[in-house]
């Protein structure tokens, strides 16, 4: 036999109980109408429980006396009432739908919409004559059906006009969603119904229980819940602080003020992601400009990432109106979730071979409001475009000149017992054609450079030859002169060979042929001048002029690097002084 009571005289069937506070002697239920057969509430007032009053009676009477004058789809119609033997009962119109307190886990898109069909409600209720205000708004009385459809129930503590506030209705009222001014009896006005609200979405938005609100009330009823949900937009932060401000005046005026104020973003901010953490470049030539690509991907869903990218001042670089001096962004503003920014750095204002330090900013609907990227640039150094020479390379061909003069420059004396001077022309001739046959063989080779360092000292060592001969200096006797060529055949081909083999080595590391020619036969004549001063001895007129010319060319091209390195370090210094600092 069911507990329910009997509503069939009345035209109703009850199905179950959905609700009760039985030390107040109320309780609603499901039922049937069994004319329409269409599902109503009943809500029952029990006269004879011993602790309700007729002030509690007073609010079924005002709850009806408000729904007969509203017309709204978010409000449930009041259908009829009628007396019974327990107590008093009316019916309304049903909604499959269930109260925000016991739902719950409403994406943030679902809880914006909820608050947008509320105020909308509000704006209506407000828009009366006189306006209505609820008075008892709170997660309990906010229902929602699973096509998120939103309406508004318990009238019974409604206001009228400019009705006063009973004492006995703020004290049923949930402590905590009564703002302070219907909490100490004062004037109510229509912003008293957006305090409720703004709390009742702060319980959705936080998961807080309607009996757990007061944890999150102070003293001076100012409402902290910030710090439960750290990725709530700043905007519907500042809405959401605006709803539920202690003063009436701070708060927005009505529904509709707020409704337009209703952030059109989402409840939750964005979450940024960068692709990476610091942006490096590493210039390799002086006056470069480098681009890199850093991208920004939103990783909350339901959310619209809106960004600014700004570079942060820095006391070394020059402020240009509107633009950076040496660092460029391309798009400087984006509106949408998979961004990229071009990050473009000049480097012909930066000082050479130092380490710049910069931050971009990025300024976002996201919390925090502000993302800072360090840039760093390393710029090139100013030795990169000077060529070295391979000073090993010259030492060992000077060297291995030396050591050859010497050589055939002694046996030559032996054999000649002190025909030197008509052995020497004979041994110049041979090493002239020495040379020219070095020549051929380094051609012959695929050593185009070598060979044309060869040739050209085999014709050097010919015209010598020929000086010598004009200007009388040596007669040639055909045994002695036979005997030199032999010697200085020999000699000029390993001399040639290895000038032209050095000679093509430096062409290979990019050195200039001209200077590849020049500085490899300097290093030979070098060597060959010091190897003939060990023989015939330095003070020797004729060996000191060899000696010193030769050696000071070669000293003089062996420095034109290094020179022209010094030189251009000083200049660049000198420019320095109008580039930025890093």
């Amino acid at each position: 036999m069911s507990n329910f009571p009997d509503f069939f005289r009345y035209g109703y069937r009850v199905k179950k109980e959905l609700g009760s506070n039985r030390a107040g002697g109320r309780v609603t239920y499901l039922a049937v109408d069994l004319t329409t057969l269409q599902p109503v509430v009943i809500k029952q007032f029990q006269f004879a429980k011993s602790t309700s009053r007729w002030v509690d009676y007073d609010a079924y009477d005002r709850e009806i006396e408000v729904l007969r004058k509203l017309d709204h789809p978010g409000i449930p119609s009041y259908l009829n009432s009628f007396h019974t033997a327990d107590g008093f009962c009316m019916v309304q119109e049903y909604k499959n739908a269930l109260s925000l307190s016991v739902s719950g886990n409403y994406s943030p898109d679902e809880i914006k919409q909820i608050a947008i069909s509320v105020l909308e409600i509000l704006v209506y209720l407000q828009s009366r004559t006189p306006p209505i205000i609820h008075r008892d708004i709170k997660p309990d009385n906010v229902l929602v059906d699973e096509y998120l459809n939103v309406y508004l129930i318990d009238f019974g503590f409604a206001r009228i006009g400019d009705g006063e506030v009973g004492i006995s209705s703020v004290v049923k009222g949930t402590l905590g969603f009564m703002p302070p001014e219907q909490l100490f009896n004062r004037q109510l006005t229509e912003a008293s119904d957006l305090y409720g609200l703004g709390i009742t979405l702060i319980c959705s938005i936080t998961n807080t229980r309607s009996d757990e609100i007061g944890n999150l009330i102070d003293i001076s009823y100012q409402i902290s819940f910030k710090h439960l949900v750290p990725n709530l937009s700043r905007q519907w932060i500042n809405w959401l602080t605006k709803m539920v401000e202690p003063k009436t005046k701070a708060r927005f005026p009505n529904a509709a003020a707020a409704l337009r104020a209703i952030p059109n973003t989402s409840i939750c901010s964005p979450e940024i992601l960068f692709s990476q953490p610091k942006i490096e470049f590493i210039s390799t030539r002086l006056g470069e400009k480098l681009t890199q690509t850093v991208k920004i991907n939103n990783l909350a869903p339901e959310t619209h990432l809106e960004g600014v990218w700004e570079i942060a001042p820095h006391p070394h670089d020059p402020q240009i109106q509107g633009c950076h001096s040496w660092i460029s962004l391309q798009p400087t503003t984006f509106q949408d979730n998979h961004s990229e920014c071009q990050i473009t750095v000049d480097t012909s204002r930066l000082i050479a071979g130092k380490t710049y330090v910069r931050q971009i900013l990025l300024h976002t609907n996201a919390s925090p409001e502000i993302y800072s990227l360090d840039v760093q640039v390393q710029t090139a150094p100013i030795t990169t475009k000077i060529q070295k020479l391979p000073y090993g390379l010259l030492t060992l061909l000077f060297l291995f000149a030396l050591v050859v003069t010497w050589l055939f420059t002694m046996i030559l004396n032996v054999v000649e017992s002190g025909s030197l001077a008509i052995g020497g022309f004979g041994a110049s001739t041979g090493a002239a054609i020495g040379l020219e046959i070095a020549a051929w063989i380094l051609t012959t080779a695929g050593a185009p450079t070598g060979a044309t360092a060869g040739a050209i000292a085999g014709v050097a060592l010919g015209f010598l030859t020929l000086a010598m001969v004009w200007s009388g200096v040596v007669a040639t006797p055909e045994a002695s002169a036979s005997t030199g060529v032999v010697i200085g055949l020999v000699s000029g081909i390993m001399a040639g060979v290895s000038t032209g083999t050095v000679a093509e080595d430096l062409v290979n590391k990019r050195v200039s042929q001209a200077f590849a020619v020049g500085v490899s036969l300097l290093a030979t004549a070098a060597g060959s001048s010091f190897g003939l001063g060990f023989t015939v001895g330095f003070l020797h007129p004729f060996v000191m002029q060899v000696v010193s010319g030769t050696s000071l060319a070669l000293i003089a091209m062996l420095l034109y690097f290094p020179l022209k390195q010094i030189r251009s370090i000083t200049a660049h210094r000198k420019s320095e002084r109008w580039l930025i600092k890093p």
